[in-house]
């Protein structure tokens, strides 16, 4: 595998940027930018608060998992996680075997400013969404900070994040390719 192939998994909680620098990032570095909850609503026919209110949240978890299983090319794409799914067991792990991983962070008050008024967000459909955000934010922090490489996004140019994430990539991608390319040969009993 080349290192200019590798995919990119942006993951992180929602309202941090994933499809905003990632439609960039794609852009830059010629890639198909697949954002896997519109994936999932093109796939359904439904949008995410339609998914939720009809078959739940697990029903829409068993969906992201079967997106990054099977439903996206394996190279030469930038993929926009939604913010629960790097949360799920083992899906960090199942990321970082199909590519390089980053995730981007944002002050919670950020993350409250860019998703207010968001009706595509069930899971900050309550009456107090701030407390929402901590909450959630408290559980999957420490998820987060393990799944890759952690790129604050508040109060920076888009193109300093841009940059920062294009830098990051690249890096991992050549260790990620070296490592592919060693599995491979050991596989092949070379």
């Amino acid at each position: 595998m080349h290192s200019g192939e590798v995919n990119l998994y942006l993951v992180g909680f929602m309202g941090t940027g994933k499809t905003t620098i990632g439609r960039v990032v794609a852009h830059r570095l010629g890639f198909a930018l697949l954002d896997s909850d519109h994936e999932i609503e093109r796939k359904q026919g439904k949008t995410i608060p339609q998914i939720f209110a009809t078959d739940g949240e697990p029903a829409f978890r068993r969906m992201e998992h079967e997106f990054i299983h099977g439903g996206h090319p394996a190279t030469r794409c930038v993929v926009a996680c939604g913010g629960g799914l790097v949360v799920q067991p083992g899906m960090a792990e199942t990321l970082r075997s199909k590519g390089v991983v980053i995730c981007l962070h944002a002050s919670l008050e950020t993350i409250l400013r860019r998703t207010q008024g968001n009706k595509n967000r069930p899971l900050l459909d309550v009456e107090d969404p701030m407390e929402r955000i901590r909450t959630l934010y408290a559980a999957r922090e420490p998820i987060y900070n393990k799944a890759g490489t952690v790129i604050l996004t508040d109060g920076r140019p888009m193109l300093d994040i841009v940059q920062h994430v294009l830098r990051a990539y690249r890096r991992e991608a050549s260790e990620f390719a070296r490592a592919a390319t060693a599995r491979a040969k050991i596989a092949h009993g070379r």
